[in-house]
């Protein structure tokens, strides 16, 4: 049975949505305190956790931060009544997964766990070829892991994802709204900055450290795509 981590102090939203999860199947555990939290995904491993900003003692944003940290790659939904883009999107540079603003459809919390519990549970099966070489970059799908010139980039399960649906499609340009339905089983909706967040993610750990190419390039208004660049050259628009 999938665990999902609740981490809210209003006991009447984490009663409900224990109950929702409850009903479709998952494994629901409820706790009140940030530091409670963090001790729980510390180390009970569940499999998606459902976070609070707002809580007492040890906040949401740095649950997140630590979690992230400690190399912990669990994903995190965060629900919360800050909605502004800048608590969404920080959130997301931060290392959440996803964000849903209060108050929510308890049917679209249960189907944002259902994806975050698909893509991070495990590797999906076409993730299990051979790894993916180039130029200094190489892409392993047995380890779900990257490597810039033989160096880890330490990405988390939902960035390998990203990186490597763009690998996939290498050289194509790929939609935002199609890396929404491939990595996080949702449409694209008016002002959503997911994809550009966990781009520049990915450009802070790969692009940033590689010695001689850029890779994720951006087609301004459409996407994005994989291809090597050298630095110092103009890409492709």
């Amino acid at each position: 049975m999938t665990k999902v981590l609740i981490v809210e102090d209003d006991e009447v939203i984490a009663a409900s949505m224990a109950q929702h999860l409850s009903g479709a199947g998952f494994d629901p555990v409820t706790v009140g305190r940030g530091e409670v939290g963090l001790a729980r995904l510390r180390y009970e491993a569940p499999d998606v956790v459902v976070l609070d900003l707002m809580l007492p003692g040890l906040d949401g944003w740095s649950l997140i931060e630590s979690a992230r940290a400690e190399g912990i790659g669990t994903p995190i939904i965060v629900v919360s009544a800050r909605g502004t883009e800048y608590d969404r999107v920080h959130a997301l540079q931060i290392g959440a997964d996803d964000y849903l603003v209060k108050p929510f459809s308890m049917k679209e919390l249960v189907a944002r766990v259902q994806a975050a519990a698909r893509r991070g549970v495990r590797a999906q099966p076409e993730e299990r070829g051979d790894a993916i070489e180039i130029e200094e970059l190489r892409i392993d799908p047995r380890e779900v892991q990257a490597y810039v010139a033989g160096k880890n980039a330490e990405l988390t399960p939902t960035e390998f994802r990203l990186l490597y649906a763009l690998a996939l499609d290498r050289g194509r340009v790929t939609t935002r709204d199609e890396l929404l339905q491939k990595i996080w089983g949702r449409r694209e909706t008016h002002r959503d900055r997911t994809v550009d967040v966990f781009v520049r993610r990915l450009r802070d750990k790969i692009d940033r450290i590689a010695p001689r190419h850029t890779f994720i390039q951006t087609r301004y208004g459409v996407g994005y795509k994989l291809e090597p660049v050298l630095k110092g050259e103009q890409a492709e628009e």
